[in-house]
């Protein structure tokens, strides 16, 4: 598919059309060379200085500039981020990678999360380019986003640093500076195995798991509910897995609950896990046979960036330029955001699509919306040097 200078939605169909569906989600997932190779060839023809450099082997990041080429990075660079990888297709109505643009829309798994936004931002960068962009503009299209972010890691420690990113996850064209982290926590109830007629000794795990339940109930309805972050609202949790058992007449002795977590900005991983183990603990002041584990196996950080930052303002000001208006509103979603602001880059989500299509069994971007985000794109690139330095 031939894709014109700066033509984004060009662009974002040859993209979707390119299975690149993450293998450490999907088994037999291809991962993002081939698309990256695609996107790769479009920024030189366009013109743009580009590195493919692997974050882990074979997942390859896509580190294109324009504007100033190397060196320059850490003034008022600017940095455009999305992520290559896409999720399974299982369940898809329609056919993942076909691109067949029906009542202005590009359908297909990956447009709207979030190729669409890719496409924008590079677009946004060759136009601003075009136009005499006078600061740097670095564009990131990164690996692995979906699975462990290996692309964002992998680019942050390679050096590559700038003054503020946008990341162009679906937002439907609002300004989203924070989004809540997560973490996952696996609790393991124990029990005694017993013959189902010896209730004098069996010790039921999947009863006591139903006393945690209650307890990590009561904790979202109260404290969790009233601890509020202006933009986000609450943290929560939520119990995403339950096993246990071997047979109708058997006392279990083990029952394994999966719970998630969704932080707040101010809130940790570590503060999750205390909160289980509190929990654990009062019930076993109530029921001294209650007994379990509780680990903490992943944790990522909330994203936070306040409303009056450098970044936020510019984008305001874009959209008012390019005829819109701004809505800021919260990232559901966690992203690569995180990262980057935990590397000293205010990093917030700005781009076309609707995160309600992401990972769903019809998904699609909206033309209009592609060009409308790359218009604005391409207005804060221009504008960003004489926002940042007046900052």
């Amino acid at each position: 598919m031939t894709v014109e200078r700066g033509d984004a939605v060009a662009l974002t169909r040859a993209l979707v059309a390119v299975d690149s569906r993450n293998p450490s989600l999907v088994a037999g997932g291809p991962g993002e060379q081939a698309v990256a190779r695609v996107l790769s060839e479009v920024l030189r023809g366009w013109g743009l200085s580009v590195d493919v450099r692997d974050a882990a082997p074979g997942r390859p990041n896509v580190v294109a500039r324009t504007g100033h080429t190397s060196g320059d990075a850490d003034g008022p660079a600017l940095m455009f981020n999305g992520h290559l990888d896409i999720v399974g297709t299982e369940g898809m109505t329609h056919a993942p990678f076909d691109t067949a643009v029906r009542h202005e829309r590009i359908y297909g798994r990956g447009s709207a999360d979030m190729k669409g936004g890719i496409a924008a931002m590079c677009a946004a960068a060759v136009r601003a380019g075009d136009a005499g962009l006078a600061t740097p503009v670095i564009l990131a299209a990164v690996a692995d986003e979906e699975f462990e972010s290996l692309g964002t890691r992998a680019l942050l420690a390679s050096g590559v640093r700038a003054a503020a990113a946008i990341v162009t996850e679906p937002t439907r064209l609002a300004i989203a500076p924070a989004h809540r982290g997560f973490a996952f926590l696996t609790v393991t109830v124990h029990g005694r195995a017993a013959h189902g007629s010896r209730w004098d000794i069996g010790v039921d795990a999947i009863r006591h798991a139903g006393l945690l339940l209650a307890e990590l109930d009561a904790l979202q309805e109260g404290p969790l509910a009233r601890r509020l972050h202006p933009l986000l609202g609450p943290g929560s949790l939520h119990a995403s897995l339950i096993e246990g058992g071997t047979g109708m007449s058997t006392y279990p002795d083990r029952c394994t609950v999966k719970l998630e977590r969704r932080t707040l900005p101010d809130e940790r991983g570590a503060d999750a896990l205390r909160e289980v183990e509190d929990a654990c603990a009062r019930i076993r002041a109530r029921r001294p046979t209650f007994a379990a584990d509780v680990v903490l196996d992943l944790a990522m950080g909330a994203s936070d960036v306040p409303a009056d930052a450098p970044i936020v303002r510019a984008l305001r000001s874009a959209l008012e330029q390019s005829g819109e208006q701004p809505r800021i509103e919260p990232m559901y979603a966690w992203t690569d955001c995180a990262l980057l602001n935990d590397g000293g880059i205010p990093a917030i989500c700005f781009g076309p699509g609707d995160l309600a299509l992401a990972h769903a069994n019809e998904e699609w971007v909206s033309t209009d919306e592609i060009e409308r985000a790359t218009a604005v794109l391409s207005r804060l690139a221009l504008d960003w040097g004489r926002t940042a330095g007046a900052s």
